[in-house]
């Protein structure tokens, strides 16, 4: 049975600062943070103690991805840059740019190796960071790419546009694969359940899809509506959808069940991010309201 969720166990308040993203370290019960004040956070769970802040970004943070490992982390931002920084040496070692634009959202490689960017400029692109260059541009979307994600243990990346499109790409060509048409409104973010044959869509009017890989057409889709819905992340099982909406509230579709229920700990502030810890024990969400929530 998936696991349902009820309220927040704890609340991290971020200096009254707009929270945009946030990102589960792979292995520890650590949780990095980002928001409009160009300022990263890591925290510890569930105290909420803070282990780490970095600075270096001019502009507003809008991404963030720990490296396979969890020694570093790649993040982006509105200064159009893309950032890697080593945790152990507490600062950045390395500053990509090329974007015309400000840079939405990053992902990193499952061998460390490359790290992949999604541009207001309606390009993506896939950086060697070993060589400190950009390995291919990804040109095809119509309007802004605003999130971007390698499937694990592959060179499959999925990327979702302003245009209503999502696409795959092969990193290893820089070629487009494949795109998914059905939303009818910008889509916001899209993202791969863990074993890599189902997608999860959202878009600007709060309608979630769902998308079997090997299928152009979605296989699911549920009005979470009229607000936006901002990001959403499957859980470990696949079984469980979690939303970011812009009501406030954290939207959960329990696929099995066909349920959809709402969690509310922001207010009415929009929620602009939602993860699963990596043992799949708490879900996250942050907002506009500067907190940071874990519902158990």
């Amino acid at each position: 049975m998936p696991r349902n969720f009820s309220v927040p166990s704890v609340s991290v308040q971020w200096e009254a600062a707009t929270l945009h993203f946030l990102a589960v370290h792979p292995q520890k019960d650590v949780v990095v943070t980002g928001s409009d004040d160009r300022l990263w956070k890591m925290w510890a769970l569930p105290d909420g103690n803070i282990i780490m802040t970095g600075e270096g970004h001019t502009d507003w943070l809008s991404g963030c991805c720990f490296h396979p490992s969890g020694t570093q982390l790649v993040t982006s931002s509105g200064d159009a840059t893309v950032r890697i920084w080593d945790l152990s040496k507490r600062g950045c070692i390395l500053t990509l740019e090329g974007h015309a634009q400000a840079v939405w959202d990053c992902s990193w490689h499952s061998c460390g190796d490359f790290v992949a960017s999604a541009s207001m400029d309606s390009t993506s692109k896939i950086w060697d960071v070993n060589s400190e260059r950009c390995r291919y541009t990804l040109r095809g979307h119509k309007d802004s790419v605003n999130s971007i994600e390698f499937l694990p243990f592959s060179n499959t990346v999925l990327t979702s546009s302003a245009d209503k499109t999502l696409s795959l790409w092969d990193a290893r060509t820089g070629l487009h694969v494949q795109t998914f048409y059905g939303h009818l409104h910008s889509c916001n973010h899209a993202t791969f359940n863990v074993k890599g044959d189902m997608i999860a869509s959202c878009d600007s009017r709060g309608v979630l899809k769902l998308w079997d890989i090997r299928q152009s057409v979605p296989i699911m889709s549920v009005d979470a509506g009229p607000r936006p819905a901002n990001q959403a992340a499957f859980d470990y099982s696949g079984r469980t959808v979690a939303v970011a909406s812009g009501d406030g509230s954290v939207k959960v579709l329990y696929l099995e069940l066909g349920q959809l229920s709402s969690l509310r700990g922001h207010g009415e502030e929009e929620v602009h991010s939602v993860a699963f810890d990596h043992k799949a024990r708490r879900l996250l969400s942050g907002g506009a309201d500067g907190t940071l929530c874990l519902w158990t």
